[in-house]
């Protein structure tokens, strides 16, 4: 990558260990992040899959849901699981307070539970890439019920939507960091040193500029 970057993962509740060990085979430093000033070390952020009534609560305790809110308006945010729950608008089977940050409604649980968790192939289309198969892990999947025209849809499972980009919000019912394909996370990689690329030049063009000269 020609921008290094490091990537937080939210380590509040949940497996957020697995998309360290993710990171780590792909070489890609990260930190876990625990409260809102490790945010100002990430240039990008994933919040993982768990209990998403737990997770909320947590975000709560440790006074970090306006943060997270803030970090992703203008740096990618990958959920995965609760993780996606939390990125939505709003959730139609309990009441959590959700980040509002991807305009679409999910329903948690919508898979099945625990004992119902299952693999299957799914066809994945990221931009400017040939169709991927990935081995997709569902676990207590939340489900997509209704998305803006927007939000692009990169995999489907027969109708439903199972993984979507919004701006730099990505968002997953399944868990790819439980498997052996990394390419789901190197996209989100991509995503995030585009960004700080994006961002880093912004700075340079307002540092030039002439009436600042």
């Amino acid at each position: 990558m020609s921008h290094p970057i490091m990537i937080g993962v939210l380590a509040l509740q949940g497996a957020f260990s697995c998309h360290i060990n993710m990171l780590k085979k792909l070489g890609i430093p990260s930190i876990e992040v625990r409260n809102a000033e490790q945010l100002h070390a990430c240039d990008g952020l994933i919040i993982p899959g768990g209990e998403s009534t737990t997770l909320v609560r947590q975000i709560a305790f440790m006074n970090m849901h306006d943060a997270l809110c803030e970090f992703g308006k203008s740096y990618p945010i990958f959920g995965t699981c609760a993780g996606m729950i939390l990125l939505s608008e709003n959730s139609t089977s309990h009441d959590v307070k959700t980040l509002g940050l991807i305009p679409m409604s999910v329903q948690r649980n919508a898979y099945g539970r625990q004992s119902e968790s299952f693999a299957a192939p799914l066809i994945v289309e990221l931009p400017d890439q040939e169709a991927q198969t990935l081995e997709a892990i569902f676990i207590r999947a939340p489900k997509i019920h209704e998305h803006s025209s927007d939000v692009k849809v990169l995999a489907r499972r027969g109708k439903d939507p199972i993984i979507v980009q919004y701006k730099n919000c990505l968002a997953s019912s399944i868990h790819p960091e439980l498997g052996e394909q990394t390419f789901i996370h190197e996209y989100f990689a991509s995503l995030v040193c585009t960004n700080k690329a994006e961002r880093e030049e912004n700075v340079k063009t307002y540092t030039s500029s002439p009436a600042l000269t």
